[in-house]
């Protein structure tokens, strides 16, 4: 029998996606089918020891092998450390992926990756430099629903795509919370474009740029709106459409964010010339899809897919990960760093179109 491959993480802040991914990390691969790598965490890095610790404690299991660090740094000198896990808040993505990279980790550092373009641009370039792999950690591409609509999508069966719908919305009280909440603070890059828009865009990446008769072809055209919130000035509500026409889809993305209502049941609805594809909400963890097949305007035939699994769905994207190290890979080729730089380039443009610009200095590279 061969033996699994474990990747070593060191996990970078202790917030509330960091718990999530460590707890996934931790559950037994083969409750999801998965015999070929094991996840181990052997150190934490947090603003204290303390604090170190008690995420340990809640959920690392307790785990005593793990070493606690008041500090970041300790985690990327960690000999035993291969990957970090990056989930502090945006603002931070662009130095802490750095001094990993520079200490020779490997990187999934949490979406969006970072502020803009030019700061992916030059984290690839050090990645490429220091020889090592790194991904955005934009886990919904990895998980089973998500590659079931994909095998759908470009088996044929429904034929070209022709348009798409899609929105995460949430109502985050604004007029509740503090203007130092990471949603409202520009200082923070808060807003609902960086911090929901990632997962309307995904879907229409997954259908539309990466649809193989699209052949790799950018947009070729991207318009957006944001209305802004008098609190803060941070985008509030933000629309943008994303239109591919340079190959051989001819097909448009309606996409939207907002802060200040939920989103709708059916989060993203994706129609092809012989039926449609309508995806249940949450869209960044979704668990249903009810595909309709048409003969013209009749609906010939209806079905819906379920997912199930142990975990919450972080977990398949550390898998990802643990097979692009062990062969060897410097990128993923379920979201690659084309697809990340495609995000960061459309989100550049909307803030362009939208006229939101983060406070001077924010933004290492530019």
């Amino acid at each position: 029998m061969t033996q699994s491959f474990v990747l070593r993480w060191g996990i970078i802040s202790t917030g509330r996606i960091a718990s999530c991914f460590v707890t996934d990390a931790l559950v037994d691969p083969k409750t999801r089918d998965v015999t070929d790598v094991v996840h181990k965490i052997t150190a934490v890095g947090s603003r204290s020891v303390e604090s170190a610790q008690k995420f340990i404690a809640e959920f690392a299991k307790g785990d005593q092998s793990i070493k606690a660090y008041g500090s970041y740094a300790g985690v990327f000198a960690d000999p035993n450390v291969d990957a970090v896990y990056i989930g502090t808040p945006h603002t931070f993505h662009y130095e802490n992926a750095l001094d990993a990279i520079k200490a020779k980790k490997h990187v999934l550092c949490e979406k969006p990756v970072t502020l803009n373009a030019a700061e992916l641009r030059s984290l690839l370039a050090a990645a490429k430099e220091h020889g090592v792999f790194f991904m955005e950690a934009l886990w919904t591409r990895f998980q089973p629903l998500t590659l079931e609509v994909k095998k759908l999508a470009e088996s044929g069966v429904l034929g070209a795509p022709m348009a798409l719908q899609a929105d995460l919305s949430a109502d985050f009280g604004l007029d509740k919370i503090p203007k130092t909440h990471r949603i409202l603070d520009p200082a923070l890059g808060g807003g609902a474009l960086l911090d929901l828009g990632p997962y309307p865009l995904i879907w229409a990446i997954l259908a539309l740029y990466e649809h193989p008769s699209n052949q790799g072809a950018a947009p070729s055209n991207i318009t957006g709106t944001m209305l802004k919130t008098p609190l803060t000035g941070v985008d509030r509500s933000t629309s943008f459409t994303v239109t591919f026409a340079e190959r051989g889809v001819a097909a448009q993305a309606n996409l939207s964010c907002n802060l200040n209502v939920n989103t709708y049941q059916t989060g993203v609805v994706i129609r092809y010339e012989k039926g449609t594809i309508a995806i249940q909400e949450p869209i960044y963890c979704p668990k249903s899809f009810t595909v309709q097949y048409l003969q013209g305007d009749k609906v010939t035939k209806e079905e819906t897919r379920r997912f199930e699994y142990v975990g919450s769905g972080w977990h398949f994207q550390a898998d990802e990960v643990a097979r692009c190290v062990r062969d060897g890979k410097s990128e993923s080729l379920l979201w690659g760093h084309d697809k990340s730089l495609l995000e960061m380039e459309i989100f550049d443009e909307v803030r362009r179109q939208g006229g939101y610009k983060f406070p001077p200095g924010l933004e290492k590279v530019v």
